[in-house]
């Protein structure tokens, strides 16, 4: 079964893309695990993993961010 985005994962994306002072790699890895919160089919891309990867990488992010980014890179395909 493909994986996709969690309620909790999801409520944190859908607050990263809501905020007004979140980074644009933050945005992009919200928005990728927003994407597939209902569909099992996609997968991130790899601008998204990367822009997540920094995400995960910053200790400045907070933890919405660092929640969706993690949602974002679990979804990538090999």
């Amino acid at each position: 079964m493909a994986k996709t985005t969690g309620s909790k994962a999801a409520t944190a994306a859908a607050k990263v893309l809501n905020s007004s002072s979140t980074g644009k790699a933050s945005k992009t890895a919200a928005a990728s695990a927003l994407t597939q919160a209902h569909s099992p089919r996609e997968s991130t891309s790899r601008t998204a993993a990367t822009a997540a990867s920094k995400v995960l990488r910053d200790g400045r992010t907070s933890a919405a961010s660092k929640s969706a980014a993690g949602s974002a890179l679990s979804q990538r395909k090999k």
